[in-house]
């Protein structure tokens, strides 16, 4: 029996991530409505992500791995964009690289104020 580990996007633009034996009827519980407080309040959803896992001990623990992803986290996994997702995987302060166009404003500025630290390390 194969169990599912899942990720859905609600209109509200959260993810809700879940795991199951079934994937077709939960997904047929979501759309219902009633079968889950947060996605009744969210629909229409759309499934993004599964994975299937031979276990259910192994799809629970994917499920409340992925659980506590952020959100750009989750988005590359869906992507399957795998060089986001292990530059998302590291803590904030130590993503500096704009390859991927991922930093914002604020990481730009860190990044700057970085290399000038550098240099005046350098020239002491």
């Amino acid at each position: 029996m194969a169990f599912w580990t899942y990720i859905l996007l609600c209109a509200d633009g959260k993810f809700y991530t879940g795991h199951t034996d079934d994937l077709e009827r939960r997904m047929a519980e979501y759309h219902s409505g009633g079968f889950c407080n947060f996605t009744s309040q969210r629909r229409p959803l759309e499934l993004v992500w599964s994975a299937e896992f031979p276990t259910r001990e192994v799809a629970l623990t994917a499920e409340l791995a992925v659980k506590k992803w952020s959100q750009a986290k989750k988005r590359a996994l869906i992507a399957s964009a795998w060089e986001k997702l292990s530059y998302f995987a590291k803590p904030p302060k130590e993503r500096l690289s704009t390859s991927l166009e991922t930093n914002g404003e604020k990481d730009k500025d860190n990044a700057v104020h970085l290399e000038r630290s550098r240099d005046a390390e350098n020239t002491i």
